[in-house]
């Protein structure tokens, strides 16, 4: 777990290292010359505590450990003493862009996919990132990768089905927000054993593989004609019960059975028929 390390002031040790010390050592040394290991050891003592010094940037952090005992972090920027002795790491808070390449995956339906996701991401517990994971940067590309293969996994690419109830499917290619969240959940939970937070989590690329794009782009085309063709035939059928209802209405022309399907038969051809219709004028009666 991680806990906070309050380090001293490295200005006023700066002080007595680059002063103080020096002072002391050079004139012990030329009062007492024969207390020579005396001023050596100081003097070793003044390099070692050379090691001690260190700059923490805004945004940055450094996490000490003593001989494998961890000491805590610090995420307060400036110029600091600390024991040096210790071991020191530091690690940025800033955020980072992970853009993953599309990698191929099949979805719910079974079709392979291309699919890629932009991650937003910054360390928030620097113990978790150190101590807890081999490497936390490559565990965020390789959870990343395993996120989006269960993702995909979760949904269709698309909605092609035609649903009796009138209904929707969530999908992979305009499922939107909720794909997104999920995404960024899936991130979330994946990412915590590294301290690792996920600010934002979108997909950035999304398309069938090759081998079967063009199978599913002509299978999109037949579905979009035939739902266009449904709602020109029920639009044709309601124009031709409401012309009989209006010839009714007027009594404008008597029509038996007979004449009645074929003037329905011939209006439904105009109406449905993909080429402008050419009229035929009759010259005889109307029973000819």
């Amino acid at each position: 777990m991680e806990k906070t390390y309050r380090p001293a002031s490295g200005y006023l040790m700066l002080v007595v290292e680059l002063v103080v010390l020096p002072a002391i050592i050079i004139v012990g040394f030329i009062l007492f010359p024969m207390g020579f290991p005396l001023w050596g050891a100081l003097g070793l003592a003044w390099l070692i505590a050379l090691n001690g010094f260190t700059i923490i940037n805004p945004n940055e952090a450094m996490v000490f450990t003593l001989f494998g005992d961890y000491k805590g972090s610090t995420k307060t920027n400036g110029f600091f003493f600390v024991n040096p002795f210790f071991g020191k790491k530091k690690i940025s808070l800033r955020a980072r862009n992970l853009d993953s390449p599309a990698i191929k995956v099949n979805d719910l339906l079974g079709n392979p996919i291309e699919i890629g996701v932009i991650l937003v991401w910054r360390v928030a517990d620097t113990f978790k990132a150190v101590f807890d994971v081999d490497g936390y940067e490559h565990f965020v590309k390789i959870q990343s990768e395993a996120a989006t293969r269960k993702l995909a996994g979760m949904y269709p690419y698309d909605d092609i089905e035609e649903h009796p109830t009138g209904g929707h499917t969530v999908t992979l290619r305009d499922g939107g927000a909720v794909v997104h969240d999920n995404l960024e959940a899936e991130l979330k939970e994946r990412l915590s054993i590294a301290g690792i937070e996920v600010i934002e989590a979108r997909l950035n690329s999304l398309s069938y593989s090759p081998e079967i794009a063009q199978a599913m782009l002509q299978r999109q085309q037949a579905t979009a004609v035939v739902a266009a063709r449904k709602k020109i035939v029920e639009g044709a059928v309601g124009m031709v019960e409401m012309a009989l209802a209006e010839l009714s209405r007027k009594q404008v022309v008597e029509l038996d059975d007979e004449k009645r399907a074929a003037m329905v038969s011939n209006l439904m051809v105009v109406l449905c028929s993909e080429r402008s219709a050419s009229p035929v004028v009759n010259a005889g009666t109307l029973h000819q």
